[in-house]
């Protein structure tokens, strides 16, 4: 009985996340593995080959109970490379997110290319989207991103270097270093 109740939920699971990459018309591989249910809102998404996504609990306790969540804004674009994972994280882009090849996005971490709010203050109590600051968001190849750590806009993370799980990213991060804290700063070349 406990196998039975289990494939009606995968079944079910995967008719959402059909749905969802449908919906909104996300460009995908059929290679792509979703375990879980996957939230997605927006346009101009893009999913390359053998991307594997974690979206629940069971799918991997580390992120929590969170799932992951894509979701773009106006012209805002999310770009996943091949070969890429990403466990029960978030990915906002209100101007531009490009994962690259080879990627690992830890368990709940928080990609957001943009502000969200303005800054100032009169602005910001009208709930306005003017002034909203939005800078691109670049994950190159071959990086792997510890869990629980946020990037935040106009970051760009250069080839096959880690991010320790907890850092907030605030500035770029050279190819083939190792990062961590918070902010995060350099903690040694990743030889």
């Amino acid at each position: 009985m406990k196998t039975f109740i289990k494939r009606i939920v995968t079944f079910w699971q995967y008719c959402w996340n059909i749905f969802q990459l449908k919906r909104n018309r996300v460009q995908y591989a059929s290679s792509m593995e979703i375990r879980g249910k996957i939230y997605i809102r927006g346009r101009r998404i893009c999913i390359g080959e053998n991307v594997a996504i974690n979206s629940s609990f069971r799918a991997n306790p580390i992120g929590g109970d969170g799932r992951t969540i894509l979701r773009t804004n106006g012209d805002g674009e999310i770009i996943i490379g091949d070969n890429t994972g990403i466990s029960n994280s978030s990915i906002i882009a209100y101007c531009s997110v490009k994962i690259g090849k080879n990627v690992l996005i830890g368990g709940s971490c928080k990609l957001y290319d943009t502000d969200f709010h303005s800054l100032d203050i009169e602005t910001r109590t009208k709930k306005t989207l003017e002034d909203i600051v939005s800078k691109p968001i670049i994950i190159e190849d071959g990086v792997f991103i510890g869990a629980h750590t946020i990037i935040l806009k106009g970051v760009t993370i250069g080839e096959n270097s880690i991010i320790g799980a907890g850092s907030v990213v605030t500035k770029s991060v050279p190819a083939g270093e190792i990062w961590a804290g918070n902010p995060a700063k350099l903690i040694r070349k990743n030889l």
